[in-house]
């Protein structure tokens, strides 16, 4: 079943000569110190930078190192300020920003979770999501994986972590400002299914359990549940709420006293503590105090340093290795730095390098994607990703509509609009007419819910939420 990141075995082993610095050395009965953190975060930001190919990219043709920069965020390294030999043109958000604005990427045969690694990795890069050119919106790709038959699911129901990382993806990718882009109600469907998934234990796999007995009482990893629990965290779940609390504490049983390592079902390594370590910090739930501190003094965040080669840089995968491994070094950092499984952009240092990047405009007569709810006010919610081309810079939310009747994966998101054409009030969606002070009302990225207007201005990207009621 495909994840949303490689396999286990790790990725790019770095000859022994490179790694073998020395392991950093941690006091017994202690947690790790905030210098020892700022200098795992310096050595292990300096590790993942030799990653970068001389092209300046992290990700292509069998590579997927660009979970990098959800690392470098988290540490605080802008992504744009990464670049071989310091030839500035050749920055990895650049790059990597002209490689997923491709038509071929990811593949010729994508899934769910490729967008959703894009929605992340460019949210942390400062590429916003939404915008990455005329043509691209990541978060449009996301939308058209909407299960149709089983609400609140992304991509087939069997492989869970599609869900996952929708909820990820989605509640964790803001707004250039800061907001939540998406609905209320689409956030509840999602979080619905992450809740009806959640195995007896308190931990999740990355397989579907909803319905299923024996799955629901089947052991949980600790991987999946760090990005379940953070998933639930970003979706505006509190970490007071029963269902986090039991994947706290089923991380809390998996703490191996001796090391602060998770006994995961891949056995101890950094990739599944990096995980947990991130699901915890999504929460705001300490690894390194309470219930994170082990009666021997170790907490899942002294595992990680432990297994980092010093000054070098990587991480091991399995403490028995003896060379660094690429991904586990991500994984690694990017849970020592503090991060959940996305971070906003750092203000960069390379001058006159901006913060963000984002497609200005529709270019006329370049096809693109918008991503729209339609939520009928009764418990009905359709999401699709409408293909448009639009005829000039701005198009109008009518025009959207009207393309969606004919235009929209997955189909039937919208069958009709009332009127059809001109100016003014929406009147009537899929059959349902306006009714009193309950009406058709539209929210852009976020924005606070107003009457919608066929003239209404849509512009590249917008995230498009219509509903019906008062």
């Amino acid at each position: 079943m495909p994840r949303t990141r490689p396999s286990r075995r790790p990725a790019l082993i770095l000859p022994a000569a490179f790694g073998a610095f020395a392991l950093t050395a941690l006091p017994a009965f202690a947690t790790s110190t905030p210098a020892q953190i700022a200098t795992s975060k310096t050595n292990g930001v300096a590790y993942l930078k030799t990653l970068q190919a001389a092209d300046g990219s992290y990700a292509g043709s069998g590579l997927s190192n660009e979970w990098a920069f959800s690392a470098f965020a988290a540490a605080g390294t802008a992504v744009v300020d990464v670049a071989p030999g310091g030839d500035t043109t050749k920055n990895a958000r650049t790059v990597y920003r002209n490689l997923i604005s491709t038509g071929s990427w990811p593949s010729a045969a994508p899934v769910v979770t490729d967008y959703e690694r894009g929605v992340l990795n460019a949210y942390a890069a400062g590429i916003d999501p939404a915008r990455v050119s005329a043509s691209r919106n990541l978060v449009a790709d996301v939308y058209s994986y909407w299960q149709t038959a089983e609400a609140g699911y992304f991509g087939p129901s069997a492989n869970f972590n599609g869900t996952v990382f929708a909820a990820l993806a989605l509640g964790g990718a803001k707004t250039q400002a800061g907001g939540v882009r998406v609905p209320q109600a689409l956030t509840d469907r999602i979080v619905t299914r992450l809740r009806a998934n959640q195995h007896v234990d308190g931990g999740w796999t990355y397989s579907k359990a909803e319905g299923d007995s024996a799955a629901l009482n089947t052991p949980s990893d600790v991987d999946m549940t760090g990005a379940a629990m953070a998933a639930l965290c970003v979706s505006g779940v509190p970490n007071t709420d029963p269902d986090v609390v039991q994947a706290k504490n089923f991380l809390k049983g998996k703490l191996v006293a001796t090391t602060g390592a998770f006994n995961s079902l891949y056995g101890v390594n950094t990739s599944s503590n990096g995980w947990g370590v991130s699901g915890l910090n999504a929460c705001g739930i300490n690894p390194q105090t309470g219930d994170f501190l082990t009666v021997n003094g170790k907490t899942p965040i002294d595992f990680l340093i432990a297994n980092q080669y010093n000054p070098a840089g990587g991480f091991k995968y399995k403490p028995s290795n003896t060379s660094p491994s690429a991904y586990s070094s991500i994984d690694a950092l990017r849970a020592v730095a503090g991060g959940g499984f996305t971070s906003a952009p750092p203000v960069p240092v390379t001058p006159g390098a901006p913060q963000w990047v984002a497609q200005p405009s529709f270019t006329a007569g370049t096809a693109t994607k918008l991503a729209l709810t339609v939520d009928d006010g009764a418990g009905g919610l359709k999401v699709c990703s409408v293909s448009i081309t639009p005829t000039g810079t701005t198009t109008t939310l009518g025009a959207v509509l009207a393309a969606a009747t004919t235009s929209a994966t997955p189909s039937g998101c919208v069958t009709s609009v009332t009127p059809t054409s001109g100016t003014g009030t929406i009147t009537a969606v899929d059959g349902k007419a306006n009714s009193g002070s309950n009406t058709w009302k539209v929210s852009v990225d976020g924005s606070a819910f107003a009457g919608a207007l066929r003239e209404k201005v849509i512009t590249v990207g917008d995230t498009i939420a219509l509903r019906w009621g008062a």
